[in-house]
Formats: C-alpha cells, sequence, structure tokens
C-alpha cells in the first residue's frame, strides 16, 4: 500500500451493524456511501446524514499503519494571500541543559604574565644571528639551526627572518612568550619550531608567518608530531597570521592543550591531523582555513571547547572530534558556545562534529555537509542555541548514540535514504522543549511524548531544491526550509506549533529580501504559495506520514 494513501474501503458500526462504506473523495472532506447511507468526513469527524447512522469513529490508515488523519492531501492549488507572509523563524528557549563551560583559564592570559628580558633570533637564509644574551639563556647557533636551552623565568623570545632549512627549537624550565615576528621558516628533515618545554608558552603573531616541515624526519629520541610541535600548553594570540604546512605529520600538535584568543591560522597542508592535542582544545577567537588528510581539529585524549572564531575545515576525515574512548577516565566531550563553523569532510569515515562522550552546542552559526554523520555523540547531544544546519550525504544528519535534547536554537538535520535519518537517537529518549527542528531523511527518531513540551509532527516526503513552509490557520509562518536531498521522512517542531490546531505545509516559488543559512531561512516574505498538504497536531508527537526506526550509529 503506498503512503499517505487512504484505504478505501472502510468498516465501520451502525449501533450492532457492521456496514460496508466505499469512499470518494471531495475537496475539504471525504464521502462514505454505503447501503443504509452516506457520511461526510472532514478530518477526524463524521456527520450522520439521511438514515439514522450513529458514527462513533473513523480510523485512517496510512502505509498500513495507524497514524493520525491529514487534514487535505492538498491539491496544488494556490493559497493567496493578501499580503506578504514575513518569514520569522520564531524561536522560544527553554532551560538550558548539558554544560555551560568556557574553559577560561586566568593564567593563559598573557597579561597576567611579565616578560622582562628579550632575546632576539633572525634567520637569514641558510645563517642565523641572537642578539640581547640573557643569563640562564643559552643560544645555539648551528647554519640556520637555533636551540635554546633556558633555565630562568621571565624571558621572551622574538623570531624574525626567513631560512628555507633551519628550524627553532626550545628548551625551559620555566614559561616564557615567543613572538613570531614575520618569521617564515621551513626545515627539510625535521619540525620548523620543536618546543621540549612542558611549560606554558605564550605565543604572540605579528605580521605573517610561515612554516613548513620536512616530509621526512631525521631519527630522534624526542617527539616531533608536527610542523609546530610542543611538549606543553600553546596560548596564541596576537592580531598576525601563521601559515603551516604539515608535509609529515601533523601541522600544529601539542603533548598538553591548545588555546586561540586571536590570530589567523592557514592550515594549507596536513599529512595527518591540522591541529592536534593530547588533553584540550580552548578557541576563544580567531580565523581559521583548515585543510588535513585526517582530522581537522582533534583532542586526543579531552576535550574541545569552541567560544568564538570563525573556522573553515576541509577534512578528509572528522572536522572537529574529541575522540578517545579507550580509557573510562577520560571524558572526550565538546561544547560550542560560539562562533562561526563550517565543515567539509570528504573521506568514507569521516564525521563533521564528532564527540566519543557529551556534545553540548549553546550558541554559534555551525554548517555541516559530511559524508559520514554530520554531527555524532557518544552519549549525549544537547542543543541549546544557535543556528545549525547538519548535512550528510550517506549517513544521518544529527546522530546521538545516547540521548538526545533540544532547548532551543535553530536546526535543520538532512540525512540521507532509509533507514539514515535526519534526527537519530537509536531509541533513546528525544526530548524536545524549545527551539525550532526540520529534521529530513529516510527516516526519524520518534520525539518522546512523555518528556518533550513542545509539539512535533512528522510528515512524508519531498524534493531537494524546492522551498517549504509551513504556515498555521492564520497563514502565519513556522518555519522555512529548501533541503539540499530529497527525503521520505520530515520532522518538524516550532513553538508555533499546538496540539488541537491545524497547519498547511506550502511551497514557495519566490521569496522576497531572503536571510536564510544554507537553507533553513531566518527572514524575508514571499506571497500565494501552493498548498502541498493540510494536517493537524492531535497531540505532541503527531505522525501524519514518513517513518520512524532506531537508526544507526
Amino acid at each position: 500500500m503506498e503512503r499517505k494513501q487512504f484505504i478505501e474501503t472502510f468498516s465501520l458500526r451502525a449501533f450492532s451493524d457492521p456496514v460496508i462504506f466505499n469512499s470518494r473523495k471531495k475537496k475539504g472532506s471525504i464521502m462514505l456511501t454505503g447501503k443504509t447511507g452516506t457520511a461526510a468526513v472532514a478530518g477526524n469527524s463524521c456527520v450522520k446524514t439521511k438514515t439514522g447512522l450513529f458514527l462513533v469513529c473513523i480510523f485512517f490508515f496510512v502505509a498500513c499503519a495507524k497514524k493520525d488523519a491529514l487534514v487535505d492531501a492538498g491539491d496544488g492549488s494556490i493559497i493567496t494571500t493578501d499580503a506578504a507572509i514575513a518569514i520569522q523563524a520564531p524561536v522560544v528557549s527553554a532551560t538550558a541543559e548539558g554544560s555551560s563551560e568556557t574553559g577560561a583559564n586566568e593564567e593563559d592570559l598573557l597579561a597576567n604574565s611579565a616578560f622582562s628580558s628579550t632575546v632576539k633570533i633572525t634567520f637569514d637564509g641558510l645563517s642565523a644571528a641572537v642578539e640581547n644574551t640573557v643569563s640562564g639563556v643559552t643560544v645555539n647557533v648551528s647554519g640556520a639551526d637555533v636551540t635554546v636551552q633556558s633555565t630562568v623565568a621571565g624571558v621572551a623570545y622574538e623570531v624574525m627572518g626567513t631560512t628555507t632549512d633551519g628550524m627553532l627549537k626550545i628548551y625551559s624550565d620555566k614559561k616564557y612568550k615567543l613572538t613570531l615576528n614575520a618569521v617564515s621558516i621551513k626545515n627539510n628533515d625535521g619540525p620548523a619550531i620543536n618546543i621540549q618545554s612542558g611549560k606554558r608558552a605564550f605565543i604572540a603573531l605579528n605580521g605573517v608567518s610561515n612554516l613548513e616541515d620536512g616530509a621526512v624526519y631525521a631519527e630522534s629520541t624526542e617527539d616531533q608530531k608536527a610542523a609546530f610541535f610542543s611538549e606543553g600548553q600553546l596560548i596564541f594570540s596576537g592580531d598576525g597570521v601563521l601559515n603551516i604546512a604539515g608535509n609529515s605529520k601533523h601541522a600544529l600538535a601539542s603533548d598538553d592543550y591548545i588555546r586561540f584568543i586571536s590570530g589567523s591560522f592557514n592550515i594549507t597542508k596536513a599529512a595527518k591531523d591540522a591541529i592536534h592535542t593530547n588533553d584540550a582544545v580552548f578557541i576563544d577567537g580567531g580565523t581559521f582555513n583548515i585543510k588535513a588528510s585526517s582530522d581537522g581539529i582533534e583532542a586526543e585524549e579531552g576535550q574541545i571547547i569552541i567560544n568564538a572564531g570563525n573556522i573553515t575545515i576541509n577534512a578528509v576525515d572528522d572536522g572537529i572530534a574529541a575522540s578517545y574512548e579507550t580509557d573510562n577516565t577520560i571524558d572526550p566531550y565538546i561544547v560550542i558556545n560560539g562562533g562561526s563553523i563550517n565543515i567539509t569532510t570528504t573521506g568514507s569515515g569521516g564525521e563533521g562534529i564528532e564527540s566519543k562522550s557529551v556534545l553540548t552546542v549553546n550558541g554559534g552559526d555551525i554548517y555541516i555537509k559530511a559524508v559520514d554523520d554530520g554531527i555524532n555523540a557518544g552519549k549525549a547531544i544537547y542543543i541549546n542555541g544557535g543556528n545549525i544546519v547538519s548535512y550528510s550525504t550517506t549517513n544521518d544528519g544529527i546522530d546521538s548514540n545516547g540521548t538526545l535534547t533540544v532547548t532551543g536554537g535553530r536546526v535543520f538535520a538532512i540525512g540521507a535514504r532509509s533507514p539514515e535519518e535526519g534526527f537519530d537517537n537509536d531509541n533513546n529518549t528525544f526530548k524536545i522543549t524549545g527551539g525550532l527542528l526540520i529534521g529530513a531523511g529516510g527516516s526519524t527518531s520518534l520525539p518522546t511524548a512523555g518528556v518533550s513540551t513542545q509539539a512535533s509532527a512528522i510528515l512524508g516526503s519531498g524534493n531537494a531544491g524546492t522551498v517549504y513552509s509551513v504556515l498555521n490557520s492564520d497563514n502565519e509562518e513556522a518555519l522555512t526550509f529548501k533541503s539540499p536531498a530529497s527525503f521520505t521522512t520530515l520532522l518538524l517542531s516550532s513553538n508555533k506549533f499546538s496540539p488541537g490546531k491545524t497547519y498547511k505545509l506550502v511551497s514557495v516559488s519566490d521569496i522576497s529580501n531572503a536571510s536564510d543559512f544554507n537553507g533553513l531561512y531566518l527572514a524575508g516574505s514571499f506571497s500565494n504559495p501552493t498548498q502541498v498538504s493540510g494536517f493537524a497536531l492531535t497531540s505532541i508527537v503527531t505522525r501524519i506520514g514518513g517513518s520512524v526506526g532506531p537508526g544507526g550509529r
């Protein structure tokens, strides 16, 4: 039996006698004709005609399963509007859940540390020069290979100039400041900068600096995992630009954590991850353009917190990943509080954002186009704010292997054909208390009615590239979107939805003054849309069409 097709024969009971009726549709109703009379049915109601029939109820069936009735299947008629319909993308937020952590640390602020001595290092081709010797600091120069050894506090290093076959290595017992002052360092057999110190390093960017490692590293007993590598914390600030090409391993890596406060970072190449840490990544600001042969940003054994910044990632594997999963004492979670994030993955296993633990989104503009899941978390996903478009070409748009909670924000999740889903949480609790949700795919997980306080509807199929909108009975807009892929299941939820009310799904041919976020419309206006279907919300979760299921992982 085809989806969204009414069964043409209804078995009704008039008092104690079964009567078989045949149906024929009229505009806005269904006429049921039988041996003892005719009944007109509109929506879920029954009307007695001619004889003394007392019709208790009529059950409509869709796709051979009990579902709520369509008010009107839609006949492609034009809805004439007296005035233009405004797109408002309204959102009401409920109490936020998940994490509100920012990762702030007063010790990571450069202003809270003093550096009274400065050692200057200037690269010049195949040589380097050193100025301002400081007691307790030894600088060894061999050609353009510079090695710093320090046992004292309060020292700053400023490097400048250019070398095509050199490197900077630092050993320090104390925290220090390193200013990259329009320096270019290429090392043909190892990292361009190799910090063999576990202490905090404040990296200040001034001008445009370039770092590039060799395709093959010389053997060493020390770690040398990236074109720019550090054993300790790296804290970046300044208004300069840092370009990194990682030809052998990662482009930028720390065995501790990395914090980005400001600056521009262009990772033009990474043989492995573009940015890789053992412990954590904190992004408080800055601009990032990242290309990677593996992950774009990975915290191997810790967390990732993004508070601000403009981040563009093109990665073969995951875009952003907190990935550790073999030690229960490590919690690899992700918190996104703000910023602009644009991720494209190209490899067969490349997910947009992956947390092996919990993922919380409190704000920001996030666009993902991924081959695998757009967004994935091992334990739970909480969405409290932001504008999110997460599109998977072969898997789920948003996939939680545990619970999924939406309290706010605008979320557009696009999955692939069945059984892949727009929203997938493996039949765990799917809680909706606020926000605006659009899930398009081959299927969807079913919101949990017992804990959800905002109504949702599950409808049937639609076409790629068509602009769809949902209007209430007064032709006020609830949500408007354009999917990049065709879908057979559509999940919708809005604060404009109320059980007991009726709505129209319409297609829109032209939008004036349109403002959209990757197919999620935020503003504009349209007139005279074409009705696709009408539906009634009979409960907090109303299924009219489409497919529901547990999905995959």
